[in-house]
C-alpha cells in the first residue's frame, strides 16, 4: 500500500510539471535548475548524515540499545532526551533512525521521546535562538519543550505497549 502511495505522488508530481512546462516552458526550466542546484547543496549534507546513522547503527550493540532504552526506564528516557535535544536532524532522517532503535530492541516511549526531543528541543540551535528572542525564552522555550517531550513519550509509552 505504501507504494501505491509513492506512485500516486510521483504521478501527481509528474502531472504537475507537464502542465507547468505547457503552461510557461521558461519558468518551469528555471525551476528544475533551481531544484536541480538544491539538490546538490544537500546532497553532501544528507549523505553524510545517512552515512553517520548507518555507521552508529552497526557500531552500537543492539543489546545495549535494548538495555538501555528497552525498559522504559526514567534513566532511560532521560538520556535519550538528552541525545535527542543535542541532535541536530532533518525529520525525513529521523523517522527512519527512529524505526531502526525499534528494530534494535529500543521502547516505543524511548523513540517517542528521541524524536520529540529531536524536533521540539534545539541545544545546538538554541545560540541563534538567543540572538533572536533573548536567553530567557530560549531557556524556557527548551525546558517546557523537554518537559512536554517526557511527557509525550511517556503517554505514547503507554497506548501503544
Amino acid at each position: 500500500m505504501r507504494y501505491v502511495f509513492n506512485v500516486i505522488l510521483f504521478l501527481m508530481a509528474g502531472a504537475g510539471l507537464l502542465l507547468s512546462n505547457y503552461k510557461d516552458k521558461q519558468k518551469t526550466k528555471q525551476a528544475l535548475k533551481k531544484a536541480y542546484k538544491s539538490f546538490q547543496n544537500i546532497l553532501p549534507s544528507l549523505l553524510g548524515i545517512i552515512g553517520l546513522i548507518g555507521l552508529m547503527i552497526a557500531l552500537v550493540p543492539k543489546e545495549l540499545i535494548t538495555q538501555l532504552f528497552g525498559d522504559n526506564s526514567p534513566v532511560g528516557l532521560f538520556i535519550v532526551s538528552v541525545i535527542g535535544s543535542i541532535t541536530l536532524l532533518p525529520a525525513f532522517v529521523a523517522f527512519p533512525l527512529a524505526s531502526s532503535f525499534l528494530n534494535a530492541g529500543a521502547s516505543i516511549a524511548a523513540v517517542s521521546c528521541f524524536i520529540t526531543t529531536l524536533l521540539m528541543v534545539g541545544v545546538i540551535t538554541a545560540p541563534l535562538e538567543i540572538e533572536y528572542f533573548g536567553k530567557r525564552f530560549t531557556f524556557w522555550r527548551n525546558f517546557i519543550s523537554l518537559f512536554l517531550a517526557l511527557i509525550i513519550g511517556v503517554l505514547i509509552g503507554r497506548i501503544f505497549e
